[in-house]
């Protein structure tokens, strides 16, 4: 009996998945933020790793309040959708990111776990090093939430 190629793999040769919660911060002026962490160079959205006993939502908050001293619970956070993509800064790993939708222009406080924030027109084309997530998830969905030209993003897949 022939076994395929991929019963043949080791459970070593899957990549690791790394649970996530990520925030769409829009400005409500065609803006998204986006963050570039401490010794890395792509840029993403704000948030983290979805640690046990966390609800996705609970981790984004936790994740939001470190590194930008932001207050989910003063703002409407909406569900957006699951997604996976290649991690930026794990080789070989897969991010499974809960992704959240926030409409506010700040203010922002950097933590030192944050090299750069900055906001990306998401009409326009961007030259900056982009996280999987936010190159073939993210900005698609923004741009959608853009040229509807509503606050919300429909959620898919």
């Amino acid at each position: 009996m022939m076994r395929s190629s991929a019963a043949r793999q080791s459970p070593a040769a899957q990549p690791a998945i790394i649970r996530i919660a990520a925030a769409i911060i829009d400005d409500g002026a065609g803006s998204i933020l986006l963050v570039r962490k401490a010794g890395t160079a792509a840029f993403m959205q704000p948030g983290g790793k979805i640690e046990p006993g966390d609800t996705p939502l609970e981790a984004l908050a936790r994740e939001l309040a470190e590194e930008l001293g932001f207050d989910t619970r003063a703002h409407d956070v909406r569900y957006v959708g699951r997604r996976f993509a290649d991690a930026a800064n794990e080789p070989g790993c897969i991010v499974d990111a809960e992704l959240f939708h926030i409409c506010c222009s700040g203010p922002f406080t950097r933590s030192g776990e944050i090299a750069e924030c900055l906001w990306v027109n998401v009409a326009r084309r961007s030259d900056l090093p982009l996280a999987p997530l936010t190159r073939d998830h993210v900005l698609p969905l923004a741009r959608e939430m853009e040229q509807a030209g509503r606050n919300t993003i429909t959620v898919a897949k």
